[in-house]
């Protein structure tokens, strides 16, 4: 399974590729950043920000693509803006008929860290172990990334066989039927 993260942010969104299946040793096939000028025009950082992961999504043809889910903040504003971000990568796979993925920070930290609550740290040295690196990749977001692509590969196979459990559950539950009304002039 190949599977493009992306962490998404307007200045800096994180890209990262990676590569295997649970229970084998992964592979990062490329990790990097899509860079925006923060004094530019909004529409024409969205614009860099697709530009970017088009080239990513040519260059890496992954099977799935990974983003993170935008949580609430204080900052209304970089909320936005990773919101945005988020909709331009969606859009990206969705226009090439890859599936994408949203998971949860908390989500991230704990598949690749054990722990929901672990600082960005924690999730740069266990992306490094994982992966085999020599050191952390650079800046935080191009991990973030990374956890998320290995977050997908390991998360991925259990998510789709509940997903296929609860539609077989679904197709074979009983039609709930209302008990029969008394007829009117009869006593029960």
């Amino acid at each position: 399974m190949r599977v493009l993260g992306v962490d998404p942010g307007l200045t800096r969104c994180g890209v990262g590729v990676v590569e295997g299946v649970p229970g084998r040793p992964l592979t990062m096939l490329g990790v990097g950043v899509v860079r925006t000028p923060a004094d530019a025009e909004l529409g024409q950082r969205l614009v860099a920000v697709e530009q970017g992961i088009e080239r990513w999504l040519d260059e890496h043809r992954p099977e799935f693509v990974a983003v993170e889910r935008v949580f609430s903040q204080h900052n209304v504003r970089t909320v936005m803006g990773t919101a945005q971000a988020s909709a331009v990568a969606m859009l990206c796979a969705a226009r090439r008929g890859i599936p994408v993925a949203l998971h949860t920070p908390s989500e991230v930290k704990a598949a690749v860290t054990g722990s929901g609550r672990a600082d960005k740290a924690q999730v740069g040295a266990m992306v490094t172990r994982l992966l085999r690196l020599d050191a952390p990749p650079k800046p935080a977001d191009a991990a973030d990334a990374l956890a998320l692509a290995i977050c997908h590969i390991w998360r991925a196979p259990a998510q789709n066989r509940l997903q296929q459990a609860v539609a077989l559950h679904a197709n074979k539950a009983p039609v709930a039927r209302k008990a029969p009304l008394p007829s009117k002039g009869r006593t029960p």
